[in-house]
């Protein structure tokens, strides 16, 4: 599976060394959690930050938008370097539009589903999407348990994509750790997100080869 640490839980007194650690991991993509304090609980950071991680960061960025109305801002978050930009299907009136709005401007575009949301509500939007990602805790704090039922909708998600013929990435966010890692890839993730997993870890390079290996 490709590992995408998240930066939400790294050092921000010293984020420059842990982007550097990143860059020298096994990992895939820089996660980058973009919340407002509207459509989640809680905010993040936003382009200033966005801005000192493009300049250092060797790697993908993959940016998640917990926010409303993401039409605004993805022409910004694409000039800064976001490879990967994913929108909830519940901040999205008009969500064919965005996922087009997001590939015209160069970018992957992704869809996140909260824990509540069935992915059937997916099957007519899949040929619009690179990347599904799937909400494994309830957005917007991190350090939050693992909801079991992710496997089961992750299973249905894959056999919607195998039956459109498509190769639309899953990710999975939320309570990743070394127990339910191997259990996500046999259910058919192709991406996981990580936040304290890796940098509560006592050696985050080496989680991050742990969990690259699961």
């Amino acid at each position: 599976m490709l590992i995408a640490p998240s930066l939400l839980s790294a050092d921000f007194a010293n984020l420059q060394s842990d982007i550097e650690m990143i860059n020298q991991s096994n990992a895939d993509w820089f996660h980058l959690d973009i919340m407002d304090g509207v459509f989640v609980p809680n905010i993040s950071f936003g382009f200033p930050v966005m801005a000192a991680v493009q300049k250092f960061a060797k790697k993908p960025l993959d940016v998640h938008l917990m926010i409303i109305d993401p039409d605004r801002y993805i022409q910004r978050f694409r000039e800064l370097g976001a490879t990967y930009i994913t929108v909830h299907y519940e901040a999205c009136n008009h969500l064919h539009r965005t996922l087009q709005a997001i590939r015209a401007s160069g970018a992957k575009a992704g869809v996140s589903l909260n824990p509540h949301t069935p992915v059937s509500l997916l099957q007519d939007i899949l040929t619009e999407a690179d990347l599904v990602l799937i909400m494994s805790v309830n957005p917007g704090f991190g350090g939050q348990k693992f909801i079991p039922g992710t496997y089961h909708k992750v299973k249905e998600l894959k056999t919607m994509i195998l039956e459109q013929g498509l190769d639309t990435l899953i990710e999975v966010d939320g309570g990743v750790d070394l127990a339910n890692a191997p259990l996500l890839k046999q259910a058919g993730v192709d991406a996981v997100v990580a936040g304290n997993t890796v940098f509560g870890a006592a050696n985050p390079g080496e989680m991050i080869r742990a969990l690259s290996m699961c």
